[in-house]
C-alpha cells in the first residue's frame, strides 16, 4: 500500500503542465495591460474627488488638486455633518434602501421561482409582459398621477412599488432557478412538502449567491436613486440623502457667488461637490467586500445556460 502511494506521488511530482505558448505569453500580457488601463481609468477619478474635498478652494479653483489633496480643509465636512438634516436625511435613505430593497427580493424572487417551472401553463405570456414592461413604460406624467391618486406621496411605497422588480435581474434569477436540478424539488415533493416549502427550505438556501448579487443591485440602486424621491417627496423631513445633497449643492453654490468675501461659503462652493460624492459613495462601496465573493458566481451561475 505504501510503495503504491509512493509511486502514485512520484508520478505526480513527474508530471508536468506544458509550458505556455509564445501566443499565450503575450495574450497575458496584453491582457495584464488591459487590466491595469482599466483599474486606473476607475480608480483615478475617484481618488481626485477624494482629494479634493479635502483640499483649500484656492488650490481647487487653479486646478492644481492631483491625488492628495492641497491646503488640507474640512470646512465642508465639519459644515455639512454639523446639521442634523442630513443625519435625519441619512436615516431616510437607509429605510428607502432597505425597505424597498426587502419588498423587490421578496416580488422578484417570487415571480422568477414561478417563471422557471416550463410546465406552468401561461408561462410564455408572463414572461412576454415582463419584458415588454422592459422596453415600454408609462412615463412620468402617468406614474406621478398612479401615485397621487394612490396617496403613496410622502410615503416610502412611493420609492418601493414603482421600481420593485428589476426585469434583468428578475430573468438572471429565472435562469438560475431553471439551472437548479430538478430532483431536489421532486424528492422534497416526495416527502410531502408544498410549493412554499420547497421554495424556503430547499430552493433559497441553495440560491445563497444570486440573491446576495440581487440584494446588491437593488441596494445600490435605490441608495442612489434621488429622482423618485425629489418627485413624490414635499416635506424635506423626508428627503433621503442624495436630495438633500442635491438641494445643498444649489444653495451653496449660489451663496457663494453672491458672497465671494466669506471664506467659509467660498471654501463650500469650490469642494460641495466632492464632499457629497464622497459622502454618497463611501457607505454603499462599504458593502462590497462582504458579497464580493457572492457576485461573480452569481452573475455567471444566473446568466449561464449549462
Amino acid at each position: 500500500m505504501v510503495t503504491t502511494i509512493a509511486r502514485v506521488t512520484q508520478a505526480g511530482r513527474a508530471r508536468r503542465w506544458p509550458r505556455p505558448t509564445r501566443g499565450y505569453r503575450v495574450f497575458q500580457v496584453i491582457n495584464g495591460l488591459v487590466i491595469c488601463v482599466v483599474v486606473v481609468a476607475v480608480v483615478y477619478p475617484f481618488l481626485n474627488i477624494l482629494a479634493r474635498s479635502f483640499s483649500g478652494e484656492q488650490y481647487i479653483e487653479a486646478g492644481q488638486v492631483n491625488l492628495w489633496p492641497r491646503g488640507f480643509n474640512v470646512t465642508t465636512y465639519r459644515h455639512v455633518l454639523s446639521d442634523p438634516l442630513f443625519w435625519l436625511s441619512y436615516r431616510n435613505t437607509i429605510v428607502y434602501t432597505v425597505v424597498p430593497t426587502i419588498v423587490s427580493m421578496v416580488l422578484t424572487t417570487c415571480y422568477a421561482y414561478v417563471l422557471s417551472k416550463k410546465h406552468l401553463r401561461g408561462r410564455k405570456v408572463l414572461i412576454g409582459i415582463a419584458v415588454f414592461t422592459m422596453f415600454f413604460n408609462g412615463g412620468i406624467i402617468p406614474n406621478y398621477v398612479l401615485v397621487s391618486s394612490l396617496h403613496l406621496r410622502d410615503t416610502v411605497w412611493a420609492i418601493a412599488l414603482p421600481n420593485a422588480i428589476n426585469i434583468f435581474n428578475l430573468l438572471v434569477m429565472k435562469s438560475f432557478f431553471e439551472n437548479m436540478p430538478s430532483e431536489l424539488e421532486e424528492a422534497a415533493a416526495v416527502d410531502g412538502m408544498g410549493t412554499y416549502r420547497i421554495l424556503l427550505r430547499i430552493v433559497l438556501p441553495l440560491s445563497k449567491a444570486v440573491i446576495a448579487t440581487m440584494v446588491l443591485f437593488y441596494a445600490v440602486t435605490f441608495w442612489n436613486s434621488w429622482f423618485s424621491a425629489f418627485l413624490y417627496m414635499d416635506n424635506q423631513n423626508l428627503f433621503p440623502v442624495s436630495v438633500y445633497l442635491r438641494n445643498l449643492i444649489a444653495g451653496a453654490t449660489s451663496l457663494g457667488n453672491e458672497q465671494m468675501n466669506n471664506f467659509t461659503q467660498v471654501q463650500i462652493a469650490a469642494n460641495i461637490q466632492a464632499v457629497t460624492v464622497v459622502l454618497v459613495a463611501v457607505p454603499i462601496l462599504s458593502v462590497y467586500p462582504f458579497i464580493q465573493r457572492y457576485f461573480v458566481s452569481g452573475v455567471m451561475l444566473g446568466a449561464v445556460k449549462g
